[in-house]
């Protein structure tokens, strides 16, 4: 097994018509399933998912450019979808990774954003299990 770094909690009740908190309390939050309860208010699943990707694949971004010397400004924005699974009749996701980036080309950028995929550790514990599509810009 691979040494620790940290490790992170959270604990959820009641499923997606519940609650969610970390340990430490900074997140405490009530969820609600947008696909069956559109009014409520409350995060989902996919949202939290979609927070922590955006963060961890931003960051391997910036470290691949770092790596390059390349001197970037870079903003994920990351759309995660709950789906019907046709192959087993039940639910899957899919995340499509809208990528803007500052300070090189269209080229260099769709170079990082694939360089940044092979080594985001989101990306890594997804592959082979969910889509994923990269959308990089230059902006």
């Amino acid at each position: 097994m691979s040494e620790i770094i940290f490790t992170s909690q959270a604990t959820a009740k009641n499923g997606r018509d519940g609650h969610v908190k970390s340990d430490d309390e900074l997140i405490d939050l009530n969820l609600v399933n947008p696909a069956a309860n559109k009014d409520a208010k409350g995060s989902n699943p996919e949202q939290l998912f979609a927070a922590g990707y955006a963060a961890c694949y931003d960051g391997a971004l910036n470290l691949v450019a770092s790596q390059q010397k390349k001197k970037i400004e870079s903003e994920t924005n990351a759309e995660v979808s709950f789906m019907k699974d046709s192959a087993d009749g039940g639910n899957k996701i899919a995340v499509t990774l809208n990528i803007k980036m500052e300070g090189v080309s269209l080229e260099e950028a769709e170079e990082l954003a694939e360089s940044a995929h092979q080594v985001c550790p989101y990306s890594k514990a997804t592959r082979g299990n969910i889509d994923v599509t990269l959308n990089p810009k230059v902006v």
